[in-house]
């Protein structure tokens, strides 16, 4: 961050804090300069290579303040981000940025936003917590799921002289047609196949074709008349009538070895017991470390518990709409808009923040008990956990750790790292005391009823209403909110 960067944090209600932050006139006219110097690459002028004009040329051509203009818009969101790191407050939700007026040369530039920030929890007892944890248990019919699907991969085509049934495999030869409303037939891009292998049943084709070709014979050729899914992928043939010729070449029955010590050879195993064994192990590994999870989460939840975290609706909701905003990162890299999806799932984004909300809730009281038990006990990683945590990333680039950390650190990234390896310890140290009882013991006393848990449920429930109801308030208004680049 600038060193000369300024900032003044005032708490507000609700978890709430304003930041006034200063801008130096040294800085801000080295970004004037900067953005000059950009505009200059494009500004062709007389006497000038293109390229080459002088920023204080461009200023005086574009003018002062149109170049200062652009030179805010363009770091806002860096200003932003180094006030944040200066201020060291966990942001929860987008920042309500109040810029002001751009000044005249010679002067700081101001301005301010307020933000959500992670509540404070008042810790109770965290250390020594009696959670329930389960046995790890390896169940036949999962051992059976485990031998079906090694079936399943090591199954053989064997061709057949039948007509298809559900659950063959066909190979076809096909050629497609769009059909206009003139009832003509018209070839479209993709629409022709040769030894093509198609399950009868698997639903992998549109509605029909799979269906229409149950009873053929190798040999027999069938037209298909179809239509393509409204919400196909390809928009030129979404919902139109298509017309398929369809040759079945080969009719094939999938055949699945039998569970015996064959199997087991096939798979490197010299009996079946031993193959079993096998997989039983691996089994119980994954449930063991699954229960282990399982139980970590289950001595934070206890420490959630024992502490008094206040968490506003508002902060909810602001959570809620983070949440919704990942998955809608994770949907467009598999090429699905927020339209898209909402109409897939029938579903309205309101509703979706308020079915947020609870998780939205759980998340931050745990966040608040993590950042609270890592200031109780001073938890600090030290220099060789900062080198491990980057260890596979270094390893991935193919440079030493202590050159990836520099790297990190030069950028201002290490005390993300740094507060990640921080909760992790704290929830090390919350689980690595805590004392495992039987989970029915513990499922029994959860349902005991006390008046404090009374309380406390409602309280709950109450914070969770408020911060469905300002959902529905804020509407778009809330999706309006500038956003910076994080």
């Amino acid at each position: 961050m600038p060193s000369a960067l300024t900032t003044t944090t005032t708490e507000l209600p609700e978890s709430r804090v304003r930041v006034q932050v200063k801008v130096p006139p040294e800085e801000l006219e080295r970004r004037v300069e900067g953005k000059a110097r950009e505009l200059g690459s494009k500004l062709k002028l007389p006497g000038f290579r293109r390229g080459k004009v002088p920023a204080p040329l461009v200023i005086q051509r574009v003018g002062r303040e149109a170049v200062l203009e652009e030179a805010v818009r363009d770091t806002l969101s860096q200003w932003y981000v180094d006030a944040l790191e200066s201020t060291g407050i966990v942001p929860v939700g987008d920042p309500d940025v109040d810029l002001g007026e751009l000044p005249p040369r010679g002067e700081s530039l101001e301005f301010s936003f307020e933000i959500g920030v992670l509540p404070r929890a008042t810790l109770g007892e965290y250390r020594g917590l009696e959670v329930g944890r389960a046995e790890p248990e390896v169940k036949e019919e999962q051992l059976q799921r485990e031998l079906d699907g090694l079936r399943e991969r090591l199954a053989r085509l064997e061709a057949v002289q039948r007509p298809a049934a559900e659950g063959d495999f066909v190979v076809i030869d096909y050629t497609g047609a769009l059909v206009t409303e003139s009832g003509a037939q018209e070839p479209f891009t993709g629409g022709e196949g040769r030894d093509q292998l198609v399950e009868l049943g698997s639903g992998n084709l549109i509605e029909g074709f799979e269906r229409e070709l149950i009873g053929a014979s190798a040999g027999e050729s069938r037209t298909l008349a179809l239509t393509f899914p409204a919400d196909y992928e390809r928009e030129d043939l979404a919902g139109r009538p298509v017309s398929f010729a369809v040759t079945v070449k080969e009719v094939k029955l999938k055949q699945l070895p039998e569970v015996d010590d064959d199997l087991a050879i096939d798979t490197g195993f010299d009996t079946l017991q031993d193959l079993r064994e096998d997989i039983g192990g691996r089994l119980l590994a994954a449930e063991e470390q699954r229960i282990e999870e399982e139980f970590r989460v289950a001595a934070l939840d206890a420490a959630v518990e024992q502490a008094q975290v206040q968490v506003p609706g508002p902060l909810i909701e602001a959570r809620a709409r983070e949440m919704w905003e990942r998955i809608l990162h994770t949907l467009s890299h598999r090429g699905i808009t927020r339209e898209t999806y909402l109409q897939l799932t029938g579903r309205e984004e309101q509703e979706i923040l308020a079915e947020n909300a609870p998780a939205a809730e759980r998340a931050l009281r745990r966040e608040a008990v993590l950042t609270a038990v890592v200031a109780a006990e001073g938890i600090e990683p030290g220099e060789e956990e900062l080198l491990e945590a980057v260890r596979p990333a270094a390893e991935r680039e193919q440079l030493p750790p202590e050159q990836l950390l520099q790297r990190l650190r030069d950028a201002g990234r290490l005390e993300e790292i740094r507060e990640d390896l921080a909760a992790r310890n704290a929830i090390e140290l919350i689980a690595s005391s805590a004392v495992p009882i039987p989970l029915e013991q513990a499922q029994a006393r959860e349902q005991l009823w006390t008046p404090e848990k009374e309380r406390a449920e409602r309280a709950r429930e109450e914070q969770v209403v408020e911060a469905q109801e300002h959902t529905r308030e804020q509407g778009q208004e809330v999706g309006g909110l500038w956003t910076p680049d994080r």
